[in-house]
């Protein structure tokens, strides 16, 4: 969805002479590198290949987006956003994430509230592309599983981005929501194509970065 939307914004930035990290809140220094012992815990839900090639061959490395995230978190993958995968992170990164069992989501939507903070890449056309045939249950999802919890938070994702109804604020034409919840955070980006990147300086991961600052420091 990168072309369509959040590499619109990046191109349009780049245009008006601003660079590419530059927020609806007016602009935010993208942090750097971290010292390892420095690094906080991450967990990442994830359908696409970043820790691991389509293949999940041993000669694989990590992708770019990983390297990128890795030089300030300590990433934890998981494979469920229940309790049990939760218990003792603060923060989760979700990207395209295969639809979640029922239990699941009402455990995630707990931990939210409870505290956690959560970044979402929801994607309603992603355009990575895979080797996998289509319907191959390791190929990521082209459109992300809404089970309900966008509608939990007040929020409804179509191919034109995500409208709200009130409680969590949406900005920058649909691309990207800021929400309370309970007690925690979760922002939500209508784009994941955009970590689908050659290299881990790739502008658009100064977003991703940033996105995630910003909950730790709420």
């Amino acid at each position: 969805m990168a072309p369509r939307r959040l590499g619109a914004v990046l191109v349009g930035l780049a245009v008006a002479g601003i660079a590419a990290l530059a927020l609806s809140d007016g602009g935010r220094d993208v942090p750097g590198e971290r010292p390892a012992v420095r690094r906080p815990d991450l967990a990442l839900l994830t359908s696409l290949p970043l820790v691991f090639g389509e293949q999940f061959g041993l000669d694989e490395s990590g992708s770019p987006a990983l390297t990128r995230i890795e030089q300030r978190y300590r990433v934890k993958p998981i494979g469920v956003a229940d309790a049990a995968s939760l218990s003792g992170h603060k923060l989760l990164l979700m990207a395209q994430p295969r639809a979640q069992p029922a239990e699941a989501l009402v455990e995630l939507d707990r931990w939210v509230r409870a505290g956690g903070h959560l970044l979402l890449l929801a994607d309603s056309r992603l355009e990575w592309p895979s080797e996998r045939p289509l319907g191959d249950l390791l190929r990521p999802p082209p459109t992300f599983a809404d089970t309900g919890l966008l509608n939990h938070w007040g929020l409804q994702l179509s191919p034109s981005g995500l409208e709200g109804d009130g409680r969590c604020s949406v900005a920058e034409g649909g691309l990207i929501a800021h929400c309370r919840i309970g007690r925690g955070r979760a922002i939500v980006i209508a784009d994941a194509d955009f970590v689908n990147v050659d290299q881990p300086g790739a502008p658009g991961l100064d977003r991703l970065i940033v996105e995630l600052g910003r909950l730790e420091s709420r």
